[in-house]
């Protein structure tokens, strides 16, 4: 199978107080009350109408700073190895992340956000809203994450971030 070649651009850019990529979170609810801004490139703002009543929204972005992947790691909360696509490590054959962020406003090309997870200057490739009634799940099974309690995940979660 020939596969196409996707070329994805930057619609712009998060910034967060996170300036080290060894203590940034590795996920929002280890960043929450953390505030950024997301400037979105001016020919964009448009497309931001009607997105200020939403309470959260999902930020696409690419992890500038991954460098190469491996198919088999060990995560941040467990000390067995897992397959790449059953973590959310930023070491992946396409590096892309995503994170649920709370909006608080917006002002133009700019939104400002919470509990934000994300490298400072991290590009941004898309916004979509988060949508209870769409996203949310009942009878979801967390894989290798139920091995890991609470406690752990918390105390092992903010090992990466030491500005908390």
């Amino acid at each position: 199978m020939k596969r196409p070649d996707i070329c994805l651009s930057p619609i712009g850019v998060i910034h967060s107080p996170h300036k080290k990529l060894n203590e940034t979170p590795i996920q929002p609810v280890f960043a929450r009350g953390v505030k950024g801004t997301v400037v979105l490139d001016p020919k964009f703002a448009e497309g931001l109408n009607g997105l200020e009543k939403f309470s959260h929204i999902y930020l696409f972005f690419y992890f500038h700073m991954s460098e190469g992947f491996s198919l088999s790691l060990k995560p941040f909360l467990q000390d067995k190895m897992q397959g790449v696509f059953a973590t959310r490590a930023p070491s992946r054959p396409n590096p892309l992340g995503f994170s649920v962020v709370k909006l608080l406003e917006i002002e133009d090309n700019i939104l400002y956000i919470q509990d934000v997870d994300i490298l400072d200057s991290t590009p941004l490739i898309d916004i979509k809203p988060y949508v209870e009634r769409f996203d949310k799940r009942d009878n979801v099974s967390s894989g290798w994450q139920e091995e890991v309690s609470d406690d752990d995940a918390h105390i092992l979660g903010k090992r990466a971030f030491k500005g908390k």
